[in-house]
């Protein structure tokens, strides 16, 4: 099994919400954000996960705005 690599993860995570306790255990933000229905934060670009509307429905909205790469 492959070990987590945190520290390298919080690099890249651009998840605002600052008490978060999952920021670079990628594997447990992505199950808690899909149990409710969400994207975890590097799904989306910065200003618009600011906004704190991680909702599939707004992942949707974006990309067909935006694109795949924003």
């Amino acid at each position: 099994m492959k070990e987590c690599k945190i520290n390298e993860n919080k690099k890249r995570c651009n998840c605002s919400y600052e008490p978060c306790g999952k920021k670079g255990i990628c594997c447990d933000c992505i199950q808690y954000h899909f149990s409710s229905g969400q994207f975890p934060a590097c799904f989306f670009p910065s200003d618009v996960e600011k906004t704190y509307d991680r909702s599939i429905e707004n992942f949707i909205k974006t990309y067909q705005k935006r694109g795949p790469w924003w």
